[in-house]
């Protein structure tokens, strides 16, 4: 009789073990934190951003795709430097929309994804958007066309410098210009002008500028240069313009700039 009641108890024990083991891998161990750990949202795909990446227009993310069934999605926008790195949290920015603004030009952009569920959080951040741009400015870091330009983008003649050096027995110059927009970006297919002040120093040049957004203008000596005995600069006026738009409006644009008289 003993015998056959430790064979029971054997057999009772060994079925409450395998019992035991079966209920927690189905339900979790108390303690355990595998099966809880495993039920936590896990990234498939990471979240995007749609939208143009210019101040003032809207931008819209997606959560990506998840694992483990998340109920629920939180969003934090992020303003990071041109490489999409040393990202920052936008205060304030918690929709899954973000209205871009001027603090952002210069900047990339990305949208990070808390994913909930009763086991907890998971968490992916999306890739950075293009440099985000002035408002008429074309996205992207390369050239911009003259034609995708609008204001209130505005052009920039942002370096000038004449060969060879001027002396008072120059017989030509070769006007040297780079034209710029949107935080410095090259603009192709501006139409840029410069004469000498007063004008009839030397002939008047217009060119347009190249993929690099850089024009030469060369102009030949007149009568009236040089202005005075005494003269030591010779004064340029430049301009650069879209064509076809009004002169003082849209995206032109016009600098004074003045280079030295050698003897």
């Amino acid at each position: 009789m003993l015998g056959s009641h430790l064979t029971r108890t054997r057999l009772g024990i060994v079925l409450a073990v395998v019992a035991g083991a079966v209920l927690g891998a189905v339900f979790g161990q108390p303690g355990n934190g595998r099966a809880a750990v495993a039920a936590v949202p896990k990234n498939k795909t990471l979240p995007t951003i749609t939208g143009t990446a210019e101040a003032g227009q809207t931008l819209t993310a997606t959560h990506g795709t998840w694992t483990n069934s998340p109920t629920s999605f939180s969003y934090s926008w992020l303003r990071c430097d041109a490489t999409g790195n040393g990202c920052a949290a936008i205060a304030g920015a918690t929709g899954k929309t973000y209205n871009v603004t001027n603090t952002d030009v210069g900047h990339t952009l990305r949208v990070a994804v808390a994913a909930h569920n009763s086991s907890g959080t998971g968490r992916a951040t999306s890739a950075p958007t293009s440099i985000v741009s002035s408002s008429g400015c074309a996205p992207g870091t390369g050239a911009i066309s003259i034609t995708a330009l609008a204001p209130p983008a505005r052009l920039a003649i942002s370096q000038s410098s004449v060969s060879p050096a001027v002396t008072r027995r120059t017989k030509t110059i070769h006007l040297h210009f780079l034209i710029t927009a949107c935080g410095g970006r090259p603009v192709q297919g501006a139409t840029v002008f410069a004469t000498a002040i007063p004008y009839n120093q030397f002939s008047v040049g217009s060119v347009t500028s190249d993929s690099n957004g850089a024009v030469t203008i060369n102009e030949k000596r007149l009568k009236g240069f040089p202005a005075g005995r005494h003269q030591r600069l010779l004064a340029v006026f430049a301009r650069a313009s879209k064509p076809g738009e009004p002169l003082t409006a849209g995206v032109s644009t016009s600098r004074v700039v003045s280079f030295h008289i050698t003897h």
